[in-house]
């Protein structure tokens, strides 16, 4: 049976009671998930790095689900110290967490770098995913059964890894360096998937499509016009949250790992986004550079 909202309502007892940490859950298709899983009886951990918008968004889902304790935590999850920092926050926070959706990122229109030397996309769209399931990872073992979602996007296709220059300093197209972005989300995703063979916690990425948020509308220069033309023919935020809250709720993908999905289905996959060997080493190179920071990640 489904809601007029789009998931699967026999999954409600599935989530009722579980704790769900979220980032990007202030707006777009974050904040649809975040409110359908609050309604669903879970309580929500959110990671915003604006203020306003996560006041105002737990405000929010206080109000619609009384008696229960949201909670958001404030990070600027670019820089790495910040990710590990709000990580090691929530650990020592929660005795358990059930469900962990990585959802925050954007594109850019123009290189930037980070102050740890990252070009701003890989640092925001890739190493915070990582980073921040580094730092929550013991917790969700010891929770299990749970579950990773990795937002991703059918922008992979666009993308290449190119292990000498992870950076796009040699060459930055911002299309491009975001397609690589989520490339790497899946690699992560299939990697950690395979790390936690065994363990009970999947660990699934998914394309909500193209999807009409303020995603992109800060991204500057033609590419932010282009991004506000272009939500003229996107899907709702409705629509491009459906999937996110199947793979975090439904008994149907409880024991699936290492899955790509598109609208509730298995989506197809480029062959880079298949190869196991770029995925570990992928792995690798992000653990240096988390290591960089402090700590790395271990499972």
């Amino acid at each position: 049976m489904h809601s007029r909202n789009g998931y699967d309502q026999a999954a409600g007892p599935n989530i009722r009671g579980k704790v769900v940490v979220i980032t990007g859950g202030t707006s777009g298709i974050g904040r649809i998930a975040a409110e359908r899983l609050a309604g669903m009886g879970a309580r929500l951990v959110l990671v915003a790095r604006d203020r306003v918008h996560g006041n105002a968004m737990l405000a929010r889902l206080n109000a619609a689900t009384p008696g229960v304790s949201h909670s958001v935590y404030y990070a600027e999850l670019s820089r790495l110290a910040d990710a590990q920092r709000v990580a090691s926050a929530i650990a020592a926070a929660e005795v358990h967490i059930d469900v962990l959706i990585n959802n925050a990122g954007a594109i850019f229109a123009h290189r930037a770098v980070t102050q740890d030397g990252l070009e701003r996309t890989f640092a925001l769209n890739h190493m915070s995913y990582f980073v921040l399931t580094a730092g929550l990872l013991d917790r969700l073992i010891a929770s299990a059964p749970a579950r990773i979602i990795n937002t991703a996007s059918n922008a992979h296709r666009n993308g290449v890894i190119n292990f000498d220059d992870l950076q796009s300093a040699k060459s930055y197209r911002a299309f491009t360096v975001y397609g690589t972005s989520k490339l790497c989300n899946i690699l992560f995703t299939r990697e950690l998937a395979r790390r936690l063979s065994g363990r009970n916690v999947t660990a699934n990425s998914f394309t909500p499509g193209f999807v009409a948020t303020r995603f992109g509308l800060q991204a500057g220069g033609l590419l932010g016009f282009g991004m506000r033309f272009a939500r003229w023919f996107a899907n709702s935020p409705e629509q491009g949250a459906e999937t996110l809250v199947y793979l975090a709720s439904s008994p149907d993908v409880a024991t699936v790992s290492g899955g790509f999905f598109y609208h509730r289905r298995r989506g197809n996959l480029t062959a880079q986004a298949q190869d196991d060997a770029v995925a570990r080493r992928l792995w690798l190179e992000s653990e240096r550079i988390a290591s960089k920071a402090r700590g790395g990640i271990a499972t």
